[in-house]
């Protein structure tokens, strides 16, 4: 039984696991693995192991949030609303560690942490939309009223958020790489030895950022049982 018990544990938290297992691969070989010597970039190309993979890790957490968010206004449960906000949560930390890791390779391609360039704007209001969106859902009290406003707002602002990132820096001019006329880093030096850290990466970003909405999910879930018990004493 002993057995059985442990092997059913493995299967429930192997991708915890491999989360782990792909962001130490990450950190050790990101720092550590040769990587293409280009001017200006030299060793910053190393950001792209953080920064973008960071930021494909806050898609997909919005992209998940937007589905539960749209699934809760359908059939109205609460646990679809503790998944949307908690993914979107989760999605936000990962944007902010994004900007403050492009900022950090800003520095060292551009001259500044921050230059106004259109990516950097775009990034930084969509990110203030989704600060916008916890002070909303904080304001309202009752929980159904906060599920359904925050459902409908996460799904607008992911709308606005897309265009903002990927459409309007490229209409203009950017110094960010695959904005503004600048070929992005796919289309000239992500040769075999950064996709080695690279998609791992992405996939170790993911995994986590899924490990600690699931962390919180199940917090929300515990106080809210306790509330409820705490007003039927009453």
């Amino acid at each position: 039984m002993q057995l059985v018990s442990k092997t059913n544990t493995m299967k429930a938290y192997w991708w915890k696991v491999l989360a782990i297992v792909l962001l130490a691969y990450t950190l050790i070989a990101g720092l550590l693995l040769d990587v293409p010597r280009l001017a200006i970039l030299n060793e910053t190309i190393r950001a792209l192991y953080f920064h973008v993979t960071m930021w494909f890790g806050m898609i997909i957490m919005l992209v998940v949030a937007v589905y539960y968010s749209i699934k809760y206004l359908r059939k109205g449960d609460l646990r679809d609303d503790d998944l949307a906000i908690e993914f979107t949560s989760a999605g936000i930390l990962f944007g902010v560690l994004g900007i403050a890791t492009g900022m950090l390779w800003a520095k060292y391609t551009w001259g500044e942490y921050w230059s106004g360039d259109p990516k950097q704007n775009g990034s930084a209001i969509a990110l203030l939309m989704y600060f916008a969106y916890l002070i909303l859902r904080n304001s309202l009290t009752d929980v159904h009223q906060r599920a359904r406003i925050g459902a409908v707002y996460n799904i607008f602002a992911f709308a606005a958020y897309i265009p903002l990132i990927f459409v309007l820096p490229r209409l203009t001019d950017s110094l960010h790489p695959g904005n503004g006329g600048n070929p992005g880093f796919n289309a000239y030096d992500l040769d075999s030895k950064l996709r080695m850290v690279f998609y791992p990466a992405i996939i170790g970003w993911t995994l986590l950022g899924a490990w600690i909405a699931t962390v919180r999910v199940r917090y929300r879930r515990i106080e809210r049982k306790l509330e409820d018990k705490l007003i039927n004493q009453v």
